[in-house]
């Protein structure tokens, strides 16, 4: 056994990147900053490096972005039908 074939429990915390992140504190997963979903760390592919949050999939993290910088005028959100 070695430390990669641990069970880890809890969340972690890691430090975001702008490829790749470090572990600061192991656990099972970490928060989805915009919908609170729990995200398994092997499956966390979405990020912000900038605001150190991650990201539950590709829509969240774009809807994370457009309520920061705004989209093209008269754009709908995403989702919006």
């Amino acid at each position: 056994m070695n430390a990669f074939d641990r069970d880890f429990t809890g969340e972690a915390h890691l430090e975001y990147g702008d490829a790749d992140y470090l572990i600061l504190k192991a656990g099972a997963y970490v928060t989805c900053a915009v919908t609170g979903e729990k995200i398994k760390i092997p499956a966390l592919k979405y990020w912000s490096a900038e605001l150190q949050e991650p990201y539950a999939d590709a829509y969240a993290a774009t809807k994370r972005w457009l309520s920061l910088n705004g989209g093209p005028a008269g754009a709908p959100e995403p989702g919006a039908s």
